[in-house]
């Protein structure tokens, strides 16, 4: 039985978005507390040149060319190797799919003619503002983004998936993403949505906004980048997808995207890790460099999609034949983690 002191459940009216389609539907929001530019120019370093450029840097251990991926003690930079499993963690395992294996979603070359993975573009003092119209207008942060001409797209230029397009813009250290972006072809462009987050700021999005992700959640803190690899480690959580969540979200999540009730799936937000005793000796180090990085801060649901599903980078430098290693490794690894003993506020993404 759940060790408890509250549990909080918020009813609440909003539109929700998942795919293309959209309906109105209510929104839980769950809060627990328990006892207790290319990319091979980001650069993932802590130097203290980079440091002082950028207020809030020196607080954070994930880096890319030169900006804080939010401070230190945020979520995404917090690991979760000491805390307890979730109560429901064999449900949400179960639910979705305790047999299927993990798959990395980046790496090299083209699947089907578009490139693996989710870039980003890095832009800094000339950068190209363009107006953009959302079909959620109503939980996006308006415009203008700093698209730079030629952006590079999830899927590519012709894709007609996602189509995310990340922005970090070195300037003022500000990520801007947009879902389902297209050209209008006057100059502008349209988005499905949009959201800019501050990342030497703890701040979350407002309760109950979707963002360029289901979850309400920045996309880039959560990919894998070559170049961490490369460095010998990661550290930060992982983004993930669940092909069914559930229609509830869990802290730090936002928003969910799900008419699902059953509390035996899992809610937007919540975070699994790969288990202690999982053995990592017979993979190749760099797939081991992954490996440990899920059992220290672990994986967070942020979209629906594929089961176990994890996001990175594409990168020519991958060999998919190492990454091919992890789809080996099934869903009954990993346990999801009760994180409530972290929150600072509901409304931030410090951490104790």
């Amino acid at each position: 039985m759940r060790n408890k002191w509250m549990l909080l459940v918020i009813a609440l009216s909003m539109t929700a978005c998942s795919g293309t389609q959209s309906e109105v539907i209510e929104v839980t929001r769950i809060v627990e507390v328990t006892r207790i530019v290319t990319q091979e120019e980001a650069v993932d370093t802590i130097s203290a040149e980079n440091q002082v450029e950028h207020p809030g840097a020196l607080e954070s251990t994930t880096m890319i060319a030169g900006c804080p991926i939010f401070p230190a003690d945020n979520i995404w930079n917090t690991r979760v190797d000491g805390l307890p499993v979730h109560p429901r963690s064999a449900e949400y395992i179960n639910t979705i799919g305790a047999s299927d294996k993990l798959h990395p979603d980046f790496g090299s070359g083209t699947w089907d003619g578009k490139p693996i993975g989710i870039p980003f573009n890095i832009v800094s003092e000339a950068r190209n503002w363009v107006e953009i119209a959302f079909d959620y207008a109503d939980e996006s942060d308006p415009g203008p983004y700093p698209v730079p001409e030629n952006p590079l797209i999830e899927g590519g230029p012709n894709s007609d998936g996602d189509r995310h397009i990340l922005i970090l813009d070195t300037t003022d250290c500000i990520l801007y993403e947009i879902y389902a972006a297209w050209p209008d072809g006057d100059g502008g462009w349209w988005g499905g949505s949009g959201a800019v987050f501050d990342l030497t700021s703890n701040d979350l999005r407002p309760d109950s906004w979707t963002s360029s992700d289901a979850a309400g959640l920045p996309i880039l803190p959560g990919l894998i980048r070559y170049e961490e690899v490369e460095a010998g480690k990661i550290t930060h959580a992982i983004r993930m997808t669940a092909p069914q969540t559930q229609r509830a979200y869990l802290w730090p999540a936002r928003h969910f995207a799900s008419t699902i009730e059953d509390p035996a799936y899992p809610p937007m937000g919540v975070r699994f890790r790969l288990k202690a005793y999982f053995d990592l000796s017979g993979f190749s180090p760099e797939v081991q460099i992954i490996l440990q990085a899920m059992k220290e801060y672990g994986l967070i649901l942020a979209d629906n999609g594929a089961p176990w599903f994890i996001g990175g980078v594409p990168d020519e430098r991958w060999d998919n034949h190492i990454l091919g290693e992890i789809k080996s490794i099934p869903g009954s690894a990993f346990e999801a983690v009760d994180v409530s003993t972290l929150i600072v506020s509901p409304d931030s993404g410090a951490t104790r």
